[in-house]
C-alpha cells in the first residue's frame, strides 16, 4: 500500500510540474461567482476579485525533480512484508 501511495504522490508532483512548464500563470474564481446572485436585482453575474497565481521560475523544476526522487524512491520500497 505504501508502495503505491508514493508512487501516486510522484506521478503527481510530475504532472505539477509539467503544467508549471507550459503555463505563464493560473487565474483562480470560485463557482459561486460566475452564477447568478438571488439577490442581484440585474441577474447578471458579480464579478469578484480573482485570485492569480503565477509560477516562480524555479516551481516547475522543483516539482519534477522531487516527483522522480519519490517515484524512485516508491521502487525500492519491498512489495509486500511477508510476516508472520
Amino acid at each position: 500500500m505504501w508502495r503505491s501511495f508514493f508512487l501516486a504522490i510522484g506521478i503527481f508532483l510530475i504532472i505539477l510540474g509539467v503544467e508549471c512548464l507550459a503555463v505563464d500563470h493560473v487565474d483562480l474564481r470560485s463557482h459561486e461567482e460566475q452564477q447568478p446572485s438571488f439577490f442581484s436585482f440585474t441577474g447578471a453575474p458579480q464579478e469578484g476579485p480573482a485570485k492569480q497565481i503565477v509560477p516562480a521560475p524555479w516551481w516547475p523544476w522543483s516539482f519534477l525533480s522531487t516527483g522522480a526522487v519519490i517515484c524512485l524512491y516508491s521502487f525500492t520500497i519491498p512489495r509486500r512484508v511477508q510476516g508472520k
